[in-house]
């Protein structure tokens, strides 16, 4: 069950061309987001959509799959784990990101 502790898995339309990364420890790196739906329906019989933004990173391997395979407005399923970081602003302030650190990647179109 450990497995399960801190697991993610969506499908979702990229927001955005991933954001390559190449880092001097020759490690690389894309940023990118992810867009997922929810729906219901109102009082009224209308379809409601709810759509949530998620903000992912993927390392070595599986940022090459998606730097090489995916762009924006691509369906994809990902699998990872979220992970919450702190960095300060140019003026001091103090940020807080939650981000999912993607493991598995499987391309739908």
């Amino acid at each position: 069950m450990n497995t399960l502790r801190n697991k993610v898995q969506l499908i979702g339309n990229l927001g955005q061309d991933p954001e390559v990364v190449n880092l001097d420890s020759d490690k690389k790196l894309v940023k990118f987001s992810l867009a997922t739906n929810d729906y219901h329906y109102d009082a009224q019989g209308d379809k409601i959509t709810n759509t949530q933004w998620h903000n992912l990173v993927a390392w070595n391997k599986t940022a090459d799959i998606i730097e090489k395979y995916v762009t924006k407005g691509q369906e994809i399923a990902i699998e990872g784990k979220i992970t919450t970081r702190s960095y300060e602003t140019k003026e001091g302030e103090k940020r807080y990101i939650t981000e999912i650190i993607v493991n598995e990647v499987l391309l739908l179109n």
